[in-house]
């Protein structure tokens, strides 16, 4: 009686083709967008960038020995030095802790409005073009008519009145920059109205809000979250604007364009007070515009940049 023996050192055929992409497919969709994101070495830059900056605006004050209003009447308008890392102003302020601040206010402001903004914009938008009719003549009227005003002469006049309350001026932010996303939005929701998954849910007696809300706003998934990354983005370059000619954030409370506004009158004497929060902002700006390419390419799958998962 004969017996098939199995030799050991032979190797077992390989897995069809098959098998591989049955294994691909079982793989979630934010992996695939992770790992194509991953392939995009400038966006992992910035996102490496950002943390540090995060960690900066949430340590750099525990760290520092001074106080944000401090002031250390023996170093007036010094450089940088061992006792006061980024210099000090003419009032004996660590610029160190006030350019930590500063990131940590410009930070929550332009996080506030970029959510808030994503927010509006999605809801407007998405609702304008499904229901049609009334709604979306009135929406798309007050879209057209506040992209004609103009905007940052309105962000001023308004946020001069705020006292620098830093909320107060995020929401003036958020009231004027929502309708240029729902104008896009708008646009890319018409084509999905007529989708058969949102015809069988209305055939299936689903209310109009919760279509909008669980069918349309999630298939633009992508598109608010690129508007979310580069809505932080203007939020900073927008709030540094004001302050820097007075209209943003006011002292006690510092930012980023408080600062940056208080350095450039005396940057031939003290260069350090405009340079340091000057970096900062570029670096913050950069990363984000840097990390919204990556997503923008990991979440397009027509894109060619993030290669093949």
């Amino acid at each position: 009686m004969t017996t098939d023996m199995i030799d050991p050192l032979v190797e077992p055929p390989a897995a069809p083709p098959s098998a591989d992409r049955a294994a691909d497919k079982s793989l979630s969709k934010w992996t695939l967008y992770t790992r194509r994101f991953m392939r995009n070495k400038p966006a992992v830059g910035g996102v490496v960038v950002l943390l540090v900056l995060v960690l900066f605006s949430t340590l750099g004050p525990v760290l520092s020995p001074y106080a944000v209003d401090s002031m250390d009447f023996l170093a007036l308008s010094q450089p940088p030095s061992a006792a006061h890392w980024f210099g000090t102003n003419g009032a004996g302020n660590d610029t160190y802790t006030q350019t930590a601040i500063g990131l940590q206010r410009s930070l929550m402001i332009a996080i506030t409005v970029s959510v808030g903004t994503t927010i509006l914009s999605a809801l407007v938008g998405t609702a304008a073009a499904y229901f049609g009719g009334w709604f979306e003549r009135i929406a798309l009227l007050v879209i057209h008519f506040m992209m004609v005003v103009p905007t940052f002469l309105l962000l001023s006049i308004i946020s001069n009145d705020s006292g620098g309350v830093w909320w107060v001026i995020a929401f003036v932010m958020i009231f004027v920059s929502w309708f240029f996303p729902a104008r896009i939005i708008w646009t890319m929701t018409l084509s999905l109205r007529e989708r058969e998954y949102v015809q069988a849910s209305r055939y299936m007696g689903v209310r109009g809000l919760r279509i909008v809300t669980r069918h349309l706003i999630p298939n633009i998934g992508s598109l608010l979250v690129i508007n979310f990354t580069l809505g932080i983005v203007a939020a900073v370059t927008t709030e540094t604007g004001l302050s820097f000619i007075g209209f943003g954030v006011k002292i006690p409370d510092v930012s980023l364009g408080s600062l940056i506004g208080e350095g450039s009158s005396s940057i031939t004497s003290s260069p350090w007070l405009f340079y340091f929060p000057a970096l900062v902002l570029t670096l913050l700006t950069v990363s984000m515009a840097l990390i919204a390419d990556g997503l923008r390419d990991a979440l397009d799958p027509t894109s060619a940049a993030g290669g093949r998962a």
